[in-house]
């Protein structure tokens, strides 16, 4: 109801009513039991999509994650245990009549988010409803009301009872819907939610919070694409060890700690590197080779993008805090892509691209184990510099004269 009084698109809707559980699956032939203990059932239509019907409820018992719930209750009693009053509105689709006992409406209005009734005893119920305040300011540019604001502050320091999981999820709802997450993550961080849930963030700066709304989607990228080039950037004041930890305390799968944390030691050990490329309008072919190969090929374009953010953030605090040193340009910006872009995927910046591989070398005599792997990084290091030595007779020329150097030169 919320979305479709503001005129934005719905992203779903949910369905109340007066019957119990039991009744709607006895009332509709093909139901799921989704959440009957807490009155949710799955109703599928005839096109096998589930839609969740809930009887009115309110809790009884709250430990802050979770509720016992009864039933046979009224509409009203069922908007009280909402969290906002822009969440505790309701539509009659047959009387075509709005319910709205709590002046959700006026609230949207005024653009103000505002706890129903109690607002500490909201945040008592459910310490998420903390943070999804701060996401539904952010999403629609609205205030908090004082009273709620205190309420979410007063709340921060047991924010830590909630499931890593529903903290995750929160963080990843914030990245995909709100177009500047900066307003709801500088929340965070001054209520103290950052301190309790993810104290590596605790301190973050406003640059790296407003680099985070710079960040541009990978051309006709998925939203999960942009959400993990914007949690790399939330997390960019870290180095790949700090970020690591503090995903996998959120329960990140394996595959994305991998990413993001590798994503992030680049950015930490490179990005100062690069900015001094840019400045230095002479930068050789062989450096930016070298620079493609550290931070890997698949992830140069992602590397780009977060310093485009970066150095975007930079510029607009610089419009009001001078400084000596501006950030690159977005031209410039583009122009090392570029540049970057082709060294990785033209030239020859890893092992696996030279003209010789383990197998040619323990041919010629080369033993295998430490010594095997150094002489390929040597060869490697040699290509950077030089791409037309790459080719298969001169790799082994050269790698003979590798092999027979103490194993302490490199």
């Amino acid at each position: 109801m919320r979305d479709a009084l503001l005129g934005h698109p719905s992203l779903d809707w949910d369905l109340a009513t007066a019957a119990t559980p039991q009744q709607v699956q006895r009332l509709f032939r093909r139901t799921i039991p989704v959440g009957i203990e807490f009155g949710t059932i799955g109703v599928l239509d005839r096109r096998g999509i589930m839609h969740e019907v809930t009887t009115f409820r309110r809790d009884v018992d709250t430990d802050g994650r979770h509720a016992v719930v009864e039933f046979g209750v009224s509409l009203n009693d069922d908007l009280a245990r909402r969290d906002l009053t822009m969440n505790a509105i309701a539509f009659h689709p047959l009387e075509h009549r709005v319910h709205d006992p709590f002046d959700g409406r006026g609230d949207l209005d005024r653009r103000v988010v505002r706890a129903v009734g109690d607002a500490r005893e909201r945040m008592r119920e459910d310490r998420l409803r903390a943070l999804r305040a701060i996401r539904f300011a952010a999403r629609f540019a609205f205030e908090i009301a004082p009273e709620t604001w205190r309420a979410i502050e007063e709340s921060a320091p047991h924010l830590g009872r909630l499931s890593p999981e529903r903290v995750k999820q929160e963080l990843q709802k914030t990245m995909e819907q709100v177009t500047c997450p900066s307003r709801a993550f500088a929340r965070w961080r001054n209520a103290g939610a950052f301190a309790a849930l993810v104290p590596a963030l605790a301190s973050v700066s406003d640059e790296t919070l407003l680099a985070v709304d710079m960040i541009l989607p990978p051309h006709g990228a998925k939203a999960a694409q942009r959400r993990s080039l914007r949690l790399a950037m939330l997390f960019s004041e870290l180095d790949g060890a700090g970020t690591a930890k503090a995903l996998r305390a959120l329960r990140f799968s394996n595959a994305e700690i991998s990413w993001l944390s590798a994503l992030v030691e680049r950015w930490d050990t490179l990005h100062g590197d690069v900015e001094g490329m840019i400045r230095d309008q002479r930068v050789t072919d062989a450096t930016l080779r070298t620079v493609a190969a550290r931070i890997g090929r698949l992830r140069v374009a992602s590397f780009a993008r977060m310093a485009h953010a970066r150095w975007s953030s930079a510029r607009l605090r610089s419009e009001r805090l001078p400084s000596a040193y501006p950030a690159p340009t977005a031209h410039d910006t583009r122009a090392l892509y570029r540049r970057l872009h082709r060294a990785a995927f033209h030239d020859a910046i890893e092992v696996a691209d030279l003209a010789v591989d383990g197998d040619d070398l323990r041919a010629a005599g080369i033993a295998p184990g430490p010594q095997l792997g150094r002489v390929l990084a040597l060869l490697l290091q040699r290509v950077l510099v030089s791409p037309t030595l790459n080719t298969h007779v001169e790799l082994l020329r050269l790698a003979r004269e590798f092999a027979a150097l103490p194993p302490t030169v490199d």
